[in-house]
């Protein structure tokens, strides 16, 4: 495996381009936007600088990452990608719709993978010929700093194929961690319910925003309160996957709080827009 394709360069998807050119493989970044592909570029330099800075890496290594990396408006680029990776925006039809093309662009025996932090795997699958070589792989933000790469199996994702992604994350030095298809997965399933809920004790006066962060950081030792999380994550994205949850298992475990809702019409999403349970 040589050619990584990456869709998508926003936060996610330009440090897995970052990570994945830093490892020696060529990457080519594409999306919609000529603007959000300067923008992504520019991410991955600053990105790249703080290591040199921090003397993790030389300027040469820099120099070496840049030039593997190229980008495009057209997935038609990614025609000869042993794999590829796409980190769009978390809508289900977006990615069904990119798998379709994907399936026709590629090789037949490339690796389609999506980054998607709550969408099922199979479904997304169900749009390709290729069932068997679709797979979730699900990195932390940030993406250079982050181990962890959840590895998600579709109900047709074949043993080849998960053990090429897992042997590529090692590559990558992220440590993978398999499990099966179920909405959120096991980090968001998890995760999001405890913000959801920590933006419900703020809407209902029980502690204000710093005072619920640090029970969580001080009394359970997270490295960052629930508030100051879903700020970094984004509003929008929290929402988004606890509707997923949501509608996909019912009730009010999962019912997103008026409050984020709120938040996310207001367009207070957190440190991408400057506001959200902080100010930035």
């Amino acid at each position: 495996m040589k050619h990584i394709g990456i869709i998508g360069a926003g936060t996610m998807g330009s440090g897995i381009s970052q990570v994945s050119a830093l490892h020696g493989f060529h990457v080519t970044l594409v999306d919609l936007e000529e603007q959000i592909l300067h923008q992504g570029i520019n991410s991955i330099q600053n990105g790249l600088k703080r290591q040199v800075k921090k003397e993790k890496i030389s300027q040469e290594l820099m120099r070496s990452t840049l030039d593997r990396i190229s980008t495009s408006t057209s997935l038609n680029s990614l025609s000869n990608a042993d794999l590829v990776i796409e980190a769009a925006s978390e809508h289900k039809e977006t990615k069904m719709n990119l798998f379709q093309a994907l399936d026709s662009i590629c090789p037949k025996t490339s690796i389609l993978a999506s980054n998607t932090s709550s969408i099922s795997i199979s479904n997304i699958a169900s749009a390709t010929n290729r069932p068997e070589l679709v797979i979730g792989m699900h990195f932390m933000n940030p993406v250079p700093v982050m181990k962890l790469v959840e590895i998600i199996r579709g109900n047709q994702t074949s043993d080849e194929t998960t053990e090429t992604v897992n042997s590529l994350s090692k590559k990558l030095d992220k440590i993978p961690v398999e499990c099966n298809d179920s909405p959120g997965f096991i980090s968001n399933r998890i995760l999001m319910p405890m913000i959801n809920e920590a933006i419900f004790c703020l809407s209902e006066d029980i502690a204000k925003t710093a005072a619920i962060d640090k029970i969580m950081t001080i009394g359970m030792s997270h490295p960052m309160g629930p508030l100051t999380l879903a700020d970094l994550i984004g509003l929008d994205v929290c929402l988004s996957i606890i509707q997923v949850l949501h509608n996909d298992f019912g009730g009010d475990k999962y019912r997103p709080c008026p409050l984020l809702k709120k938040m996310v019409t207001e367009g207070k999403l957190g440190r991408k827009t400057g506001q959200g349970f902080y100010s930035y």
